[in-house]
């Protein structure tokens, strides 16, 4: 059962999807309370299931990782087993980072992230001879305008 978030623990959510590593007497004073009960709100939000982690963003471009593209995917079957399998053909493969099922025509969108066009290509060839997979259309990514990960707090909280 999930708990009622008031406005302080919506922007303890807010500063620590900005900021991963801030400290807690940092995040206490940006959300105007005192460190003890800030970490006791943080735990509870976690034991909720609120915060699911912490993670550093790479720059994926510096590692090598030139190549993104969205793939979108129609099965032959929309069968629970055909899903099922295929989600886990994906869970499998590492260059899959975001695998979405979607409604309407196409089952599923995913995000591959390669280090060169040839490498994306040998997981396409693996992508469409999966048994469940009808067929495959990829487009390659050109230019990023926006990359804001996590969820949009902020339209949550109240004003002032």
């Amino acid at each position: 059962m999930t708990r009622h978030l008031d406005p302080i623990d919506l922007k303890i959510l807010a500063e620590i999807q900005a900021d991963g590593r801030i400290t807690n007497v940092e995040l206490a004073r940006r959300v105007g309370i005192s460190p003890p009960p800030c970490l006791r709100r943080v735990r509870a939000l976690e034991e909720a299931g609120y915060i699911h982690g912490y993670r550093g963003l790479l720059d994926g471009r510096k590692l090598g990782f030139d190549v993104t593209v969205f793939a979108s995917v129609h099965l032959a079957s929309q069968a629970d087993a055909d899903l099922r399998a295929f989600e886990q053909f994906v869970r499998q493969e590492p260059m899959v980072r975001e695998c979405w099922m979607l409604s309407g025509e196409i089952d599923f969108i995913l995000k591959c992230v390669a280090p060169d066009m040839a490498t994306f290509q040998e997981f396409v060839t693996r992508l469409t001879a999966a048994p469940q997979v009808r067929n495959v259309k990829t487009s390659l990514v050109l230019h990023n305008s926006k990359d804001a990960p996590g969820v949009p707090l902020e339209v949550l909280i109240p004003a002032g």
